[in-house]
């Protein structure tokens, strides 16, 4: 007979979510809802009516996580609208910014997941603070390359967290030639380390893949060699940077995305009947109390071809570079390889950056309503923000985030595992549930979401 567990909130990620989960006698996943419970941003409706060189600000600030995809989709998407073309060493410099963001973004991942696996040949799991070797010098190395990637988004983008220096139409200013080499020195630096990091990371992975159980709380859980499987799509528009409608041949069509609302997929009021007070941190959700993921979930579901799909570094892997790994050790494994493609993508650009090139276009269309849209390989996945601008001003606005894609998909792949490795499987996917909370209306008049959530 079927239980229902809640572990909320889920940990080690950005953002506040929860994990509804069914289970069977043995504790394995019947169906699992992950879900958002983080409160609403608001930003779609907040950009109405602002300038085009506002909204992509807006934007930024629905994360501190994900500033740089958010600025640079939201930037793109409105030149996108107004069919603005931004010169090439513009472009170059976004790439850098891009890819550094992405170095740094690993690099923090690397840090939430090392507790969830073990040092290879032991039953000791990782403490990344640990004042022991050889985990002190991996903790070390970690943050020499957040600092490189933060150091080489400062330069590039004016700030390494809300960037100031793209806007639409390009750049406010190019970089120096002498900030050309400080980049170029950093990046060189970061090679060697992201190899030996990502070699580290991979063996961590795969030794964790090797073993019969993990131990949760104070239970030693079976692990399963299909944990984090699921049969969804995938989706990507490029290796590393992105796409958008002004593209030649765009990589994304927004005639293949729909949108559905929380409650045509999420299960509906249950109560909770399991409990597991051992459970780290504090306990699952006491017994007794009701779960209710449809009216509970603050985001959309969005399907691309009538599916939902899995973004991120193993979409951009299977869709690019014929990677096939499935599961959550797969998930994870794709991500400690883009390590070196964000070190050559930040060189690659460096080499053929102009630094007395021009930086913006002129001159800057203001628009006449056009719909636009752009797409940038977040780190956590593709990041869509579609806009319609007229007269500089933006009339309409939205944000299909990375963890928005991955909400569906992940819960899907819940099916199968141990309940107790549910927010192992969660973690695979890195997820920025700020990023992914949006306000959801069917009846402006009535304000039917509101009232089903007072009631």
């Amino acid at each position: 007979m079927s239980k229902v567990v809640e572990i909320s909130p889920t940990t080690r990620h950005e953002g506040h979510s929860k994990l509804v989960l069914k289970i069977n006698d043995q504790g394995i996943v019947e169906r699992g809802d992950w879900l958002s419970i983080t409160p609403v941003r608001g930003v779609e409706k907040l950009a109405i009516g602002k300038t085009m060189d506002q909204v992509p600000k807006i934007a930024s600030r629905v994360c501190g996580i994900c500033p740089i995809a958010h600025t640079l989709a939201g930037i793109e998407a409105m030149e996108a609208s107004i069919k603005c073309e931004i010169p090439q060493d513009a472009k170059h410099l976004r790439v850098i910014l891009h890819a550094a963001n992405r170095l740094h973004s690993i690099a923090l991942h690397n840090i939430l997941i090392l507790p969830d696996f073990y040092l290879p040949g032991t039953d000791t799991k990782i403490n990344p603070f640990a004042k022991v070797e050889p985990v002190r010098s991996v903790a070390a190395r970690i943050i020499r390359l957040r600092e490189i990637g933060q150091t080489i988004g400062e330069i590039a983008g004016g700030e390494a967290v809300h960037p100031s220096n793209p806007r639409v139409g390009g750049m406010y200013r190019n970089v120096t030639e002498r900030a050309r080499m400080k980049m170029f020195d950093l990046a060189k630096e970061g090679r060697q380390l992201a190899t030996d990091q990502m070699e580290f990371m991979i063996a961590i992975l795969r030794n964790f893949q090797k073993r019969d159980y993990c131990v949760v709380g104070n239970a030693k859980v079976p692990m399963p060699k299909e944990l984090g499987y699921h049969n969804q799509g995938y989706m990507a528009v490029d290796p590393m940077y992105g796409t958008n409608s002004l593209a030649e041949y765009p990589t994304w069509q927004p005639q293949r995305w729909a949108e559905s609302r929380p409650w045509d997929w999420y299960m509906g009021e249950m109560e909770i009947d399991f409990e597991d007070p051992s459970y780290p941190i504090g306990g699952t959700t006491k017994k007794g109390g009701k779960a209710n993921p449809q009216m509970e979930a603050c985001t959309g579901v969005p399907t691309y071809d009538g599916q939902p799909v899995e973004v991120g570094p193993r979409a951009r892997l299977v869709k690019f570079k014929g990677y096939d790994e499935k599961g959550t050790v797969g998930q994870h494994i794709a991500r400690q390889l883009e390590y070196v493609d964000c070190i050559y993508a930040i060189l690659k650009s460096l080499d053929a950056l102009n630094t007395s090139g021009k930086v913006l276009a002129d001159p800057i269309p203001q628009g006449d309503g056009s719909m636009g849209w752009a797409a940038n390989e977040a780190p956590r996945g593709t990041d869509v923000h579609l806009a319609r601008v007229k007269d500089g001003r933006v009339q309409w606005y939205e944000m299909l985030v990375p963890t928005t894609w991955n909400f569906p998909t992940c819960s899907r792949a819940l099916t199968g595992a141990p309940w107790q490795l549910a927010e192992l499987v969660v973690r695979g996917y890195d997820p920025c549930v700020s990023c992914a909370t949006h306000m959801i209306v069917v009846d402006d008049d009535n304000r039917i979401v509101a009232q089903k959530l007072i009631q």
